[in-house]
């Protein structure tokens, strides 16, 4: 007795008239919102300035989604490629096939020239979108539930999904919904790394890392529970050795980045910030300029002590030419007046030389 499943679509995409309306397109395009969403928000929240994730997000998405498609043509080569195949299909994006690894990586060279341009520093801006790329992830997953595709091996939990298409080799019954256990990893995932952030004041790609790693650790057990056709070595399927080597590698960057460059860094950005910079800094010296002359007003004037002869004020020019002339130094000078007899300049002359001779 059937007692509680999820049902699967009976269709993955609707038509507006001839526009087709795809789900799994829609989760995609979701996720991406989310996650330019979120950036943002942590992004101005590290000292950087809006609208700079979206303008990254303009180079990093479409390499992203190119870089998702080619790693699954490229390991699943023979879906395309073998006898009876129609190698068009390799370009249809909207029916499904995008490997994480191949848009992590291409989407981080597109990031990098979008982050180059902008004049700041990639492991920042990764470490801004960590948690948004999480979510992300975890709203596309949801993609392949619309097309039915994905799914784990057989089993009788309630939470079993339904799938009831037998295109593509798909045999209808219940089986583990892989995609619903890697869209709550995720969830789980972006949170992880925003509590760490906060926690531990990540910086310099370690949130970035964090999030591979953990990626890393449930995209492996998840993996093996898989029963799509893909390649094994040794034993186990390529995506489940692809996780152990980028697990690894992320946890030998967060150690390493961790001795090199502790802390967290200072998000700068060039170009029109310079600028402005530059104009905060000429408005500052503008305005700490007027406080000067007033504290020069403010000085009190010091007192003269006895005996100091006052100092010449810097605006008489006709004081320092005065101390400059031969009566400066305190002799008393007899200026003659040429239009004046010799007699006339002493009076009382005659009588003084008159009473010396008697």
């Amino acid at each position: 007795m059937e007692l509680a499943y999820i049902p699967s679509p009976s269709r993955g995409v609707l038509y507006l008239g001839p526009i087709p309306l795809r789900g799994y397109a829609f989760c995609i395009i979701i996720g991406v919102f989310v996650a330019v969403w979120l950036g943002n928000k942590r992004w101005i929240a590290r000292g950087g300035r809006p609208g700079t994730v979206a303008d990254i997000a303009v180079w990093a998405v479409p390499f992203g989604l190119v870089g998702g498609r080619l790693y699954h043509v490229i390991t699943d080569y023979e879906l395309y490629f073998s006898d009876g195949r129609d190698w068009v299909d390799a370009f249809k994006v909207w029916q499904g096939g995008l490997g994480i690894w191949g848009a992590i990586a291409l989407g981080a060279i597109g990031a990098w020239i979008g982050c180059r341009r902008r004049g700041i520093t990639l492991p920042s801006y990764a470490d801004a979108v960590a948690p948004g790329i999480a979510f992300a992830q975890a709203i596309g997953r949801w993609g392949n539930w619309f097309n039915q595709e994905l799914y784990g091996r057989p089993t009788n939990l309630p939470w079993a999904l339904h799938i009831t298409s037998s295109e593509g080799g798909r045999v209808p019954g219940y089986y583990h919904p892989t995609f619903l256990y890697e869209s709550l990893w995720c969830v789980g995932v972006g949170f992880l790394v925003i509590w760490a952030d906060r926690r531990f004041r990540l910086g310099h790609g370690r949130a970035f890392a964090l999030y591979v790693a953990a990626y890393c650790v449930g995209r492996g057990w998840i993996e093996y529970m898989r029963v799509d056709d893909a390649h094994h070595i040794l034993g186990l399927r390529l995506n489940d050795w692809t996780a152990m080597l980028v697990f690894l590698c992320a946890v030998a960057y967060i150690v390493v980045s961790s001795r090199l460059r502790p802390g967290r860094e200072e998000i700068l950005e060039r170009g029109d910030s310079d600028g402005e910079a530059e104009k905060d800094g000429a408005c500052a010296v503008a305005e700490q300029q007027p406080e000067q002359s007033d504290k020069k007003a403010e000085q009190p004037e010091r007192p003269e002590r006895s005996g100091e002869q006052p100092e010449p004020a810097d605006d008489e020019p006709a004081a320092r030419e005065a101390a400059r002339t031969p009566g400066a130094s305190g002799e008393a000078e007899i200026t003659e007046d040429p239009g004046t007899p010799q007699d006339a300049k002493a009076p009382g002359a005659d009588e003084a030389r008159s009473a010396k001779k008697s």
